[in-house]
């Protein structure tokens, strides 16, 4: 009798779309509250907001924001992700194609990126 191999969680290949969904979440909720201030400030302070809006010129500020966008598109995806393994049966070629299409999404946004640097 052939003894079969078992996978650990973690090695398994969608082990980092599951992680990097639960991040991206992570990381999205953590901006919220800085979002919802910013927000606040538009109301509240419009003068301040001005200040604030001056600091998104910078680099740094404009990498960060290619991170959020990051973040929205992994874990958007995500979810269409998990929704559409629970609804829909998937084929071998179907899942490559996927991956294709994220890979492109991405390269996509760094051009993006690239260019408002």
């Amino acid at each position: 009798m052939k003894a079969s191999k078992s996978i650990t969680p973690r090695a398994h290949p969608l082990w980092l779309a599951y992680a990097l969904h639960r991040l991206s979440g992570l990381g999205l909720a953590l901006f919220l509250p800085l979002h919802f201030w910013v927000l606040a400030l538009a109301v509240t302070n419009p003068g301040q907001l001005d200040r604030f809006l001056q600091l998104t010129d910078s680099g740094i500020i404009k990498l960060a924001e290619f991170g959020l966008v990051f973040l929205l598109a992994v874990h958007f995806f995500g979810g269409l992700r998990l929704i559409a393994l629970e609804w829909l049966p998937w084929t071998a070629p179907q899942k490559s194609l996927a991956a294709g299409a994220a890979a492109v999404s991405f390269m996509v946004a760094t051009l993006f990126l690239l260019k408002a640097i």
